[in-house]
């Protein structure tokens, strides 16, 4: 089992959020997700939600430049 991770630099917000989270395990990672998404972005904690977000974690860690930014 390796490292996972989601980062928002990949998704465009009105905030341009520059968050990346990683953790050892999905359900972790979920969590954490979960928690920026509601607080940060205020995102209602549903089941959708959980699945959208579950379906954007990919294994590895993130990058150090912005995926957005890359060339």
């Amino acid at each position: 089992m390796g490292r996972k991770f989601i980062d928002c630099r990949e998704f465009p917000s009105d905030m341009n959020c520059t968050i990346a989270l990683s953790a050892d395990s999905e359900a972790e990672l979920l969590e954490a997700a979960v928690q920026h998404a509601v607080a940060v972005h205020r995102h209602q904690d549903t089941p959708e939600l959980r699945d959208q977000i579950r379906g954007l974690i990919k294994e590895g860690t993130p990058p150090l430049e912005s995926p957005r930014h890359a060339a």
